[in-house]
């Protein structure tokens, strides 16, 4: 696999730790333990946080995160619970993203990240799950339905990043590249409440947002982000091969909802569903609804 670029932290010495810190920071909000599992694939060491790993009897579901994240804020709050059925968890740490995996990464508009997930699938020995991504993570998990359709029940799309090019309107680029220039923290708080929530209907907890902002300042002022930003697959959509659910948030500035819907239709064979939710932004893998609705397709497949 060719490495196109390759991301890191300023000072592992110090990043390292206080990551792990944070983990432990949200264990202990939610009253529970994320297995830690390394695994080594073509982009070096991949990370993987799991739940209820070791019950080979339920359903698994695979996690891959949107850019600048940790597959861990799907939790705040506990918010997988909100699956309402109790599934074997994976979640990704991306390589090219802040947290415990290398920084290398292909080119993105190559096939290899769904090489890489699909290696990701063989190292855990997962025989078929369902996958779930959020913007970035939509585009892997159709990368993966193009590769390796055989290892995915279904997979789930939120609010992704691979059904339109980011949006360029004026509103969206100031809040996203505010906290860029400037990573304080009411800069990182005015972008999540323009453009990842949409207060009051989504919202974290104010422990959980708190946790969000401090990830979001660190992530921006202590790593050397230099992954490929999502690009509109377009036709290269019409090669996947798995059950597609689209779900999207109509607050969404950095991939407005309709666009994404009209593209999915125009060029997903296999899209089963759109479910938009009112008043739900960017960031609706924290949003209640939204999981609550995964949960219900999921136990469809039973």
């Amino acid at each position: 696999m060719n490495i196109k670029a390759k991301s890191y932290f300023k000072d592992e010495t110090k990043d390292i730790p206080y990551f792990k810190s944070w983990v432990q920071q949200l264990e202990k909000a939610n009253g529970r333990i994320y297995k830690s599992i390394e695994i080594q694939t073509a982009l070096g060491k991949t990370h993987v946080w799991g739940l209820n790993t070791e019950d080979s009897l339920l359903e698994t579901l695979v996690i891959f995160p949107g850019a600048r994240t940790t597959p861990l804020i799907w939790d705040f709050d506990k918010g997988l619970d909100n699956l309402n059925h109790k599934m074997r968890i994976y979640m990704v740490e991306t390589n090219g993203l802040p947290n415990l995996s290398n920084g290398d990464t292909p080119d993105i508009k190559s096939l290899d990240y769904g090489i890489w997930a699909t290696e990701v699938f063989e190292k855990l020995k997962i025989e078929k799950a369902f996958i779930a991504g959020a913007s970035f993570g939509g585009l892997i998990c159709m990368k993966l339905g193009i590769v390796s359709p055989e290892l995915v029940k279904a997979a789930f799309l939120l609010n992704p990043g691979c059904l339109q090019p980011f949006s360029l309107t004026l509103k969206n680029l100031y809040y996203n590249i505010l906290p860029i220039v400037s990573p304080k923290e009411k800069n990182v708080s005015k972008f999540l409440d323009k453009a990842v929530f949409s207060k009051p209907n989504h919202k974290l907890s104010e422990e959980a947002e708190k946790m969000l902002i401090d990830y979001e300042v660190f992530a921006i002022s202590r790593y050397k982000d230099n992954t490929q930003k999502p690009y509109y697959m377009d036709q290269q959509l019409g090669d996947v091969k798995v059950d597609t659910y689209l779900l999207e948030g109509d607050k969404d500035l950095l991939f407005p909802f309709q666009k994404s819907i009209d593209n999915a239709q125009k060029r997903i064979k296999t899209l089963k569903q759109v479910k938009v939710f009112e008043n739900v932004g960017h960031g609706i893998e924290t949003y209640a609804g939204a999981m609550n609705y995964l949960g219900e397709i999921i136990k469809n497949y039973y």
